[in-house]
């Protein structure tokens, strides 16, 4: 984050809820939607799944010096709402695996870079989990790196899409680097995750006042964050190259359930020896 704020030319893909765009922390700020409603701003700013969008939102491109982290403000957003404003719980929110599934694919025919997904499969059915596994496909040909968290049921275990290789599952840390026990965690999880800050972490909410909030839902953006940084720096870098250096930066070979700490400096480093940063202007 001291070295870039991001660059207009990388798009984020957030699949969760409407976001407020009215925020005066988003307020001018590249926010467009690509669902099939095109209308992105929240209908009912008081409703719980406007909160969580527009809290995930500033975690990303809120503006720096804000109440929110604001990893990567230059960036674009594209935000394609998947949660109901009367119906979606906060803390762990829910999404029928057909449903994720083209939100991934109009994420991807998009031309996003990486894609935030802070929420878990509801009642996947063997033919809801081919669709979605072909739609993680897609994204992983194209080089759209798709981070997801690993869900709050504190389960051993792995889903549809926590079990994809191509999919970043995170779970969620504590300040002192500790993994948080409502975590789920698996061995795919384990191979090919990460963890993030994931306990008390203010962000923007939608009604104006800060929201703080714990869970993989916090922590997956800043992994998505840390992406869309890496990509700004380097152009010529491809999706399978960023997420190599962001998983490759922990050393050694992975051999538990849990995934280690994520290390986005140790990334940026490993890339600087293989890809050319882009110059300003």
């Amino acid at each position: 984050m001291e070295v870039t704020k991001g660059r207009s030319e990388v798009a984020i893909g957030l699949i969760d809820g409407p976001v407020a765009t009215n925020h005066p922390d988003l307020a001018g700020r590249a926010v467009q939607d690509i669902g099939p409603s095109r209308a992105v701003p929240c209908s009912h700013v008081n409703s719980v799944a406007c909160a969580h969008g527009t809290y995930v939102a500033g975690i990303l491109i809120g503006a720096r010096g804000s109440e929110a982290p604001a990893i990567c403000p230059d960036c674009v957003l594209l935000v394609r709402p998947i949660f109901l404003e009367a119906t979606t719980g906060i803390d762990d929110p829910r999404a029928e695996p057909e449903v994720l599934a083209q939100a991934l694919t109009d994420c991807t025919d998009a031309g996003v870079r990486v894609v935030n997904v802070s929420a878990a499969l509801a009642g996947p059915s063997m033919k809801d989990e081919r669709a979605l596994t072909m739609a993680l496909d897609q994204a992983a040909r194209r080089g759209v790196i798709v981070v997801v968290a690993a869900g709050n049921q504190g389960t051993l275990g792995s889903t549809a899409i926590t079990r994809h290789p191509w999919v970043i599952p995170v779970v969620s840390y504590d300040e002192q680097g500790r993994p948080q026990s409502h975590s789920n965690i698996g061995r795919s999880i384990g191979r090919s995750g990460l963890g993030a800050p994931g306990v008390g972490i203010t962000s923007l909410g939608a009604v104006g006042r800060p929201l703080t909030s714990s869970g993989t839902s916090a922590a997956a953006p800043f992994a998505t964050g840390a992406v869309a940084l890496l990509c700004s720096e380097f152009r010529g870098a491809t999706g399978r190259e960023i997420k190599s250096a962001l998983l490759e930066a922990r050393t050694g070979r992975r051999t538990t359930v849990v995934p280690p700490l994520m290390d986005a400096w140790s990334a940026y480093q490993l890339l600087r020896t293989t890809r050319p940063r882009r110059r300003s202007g």
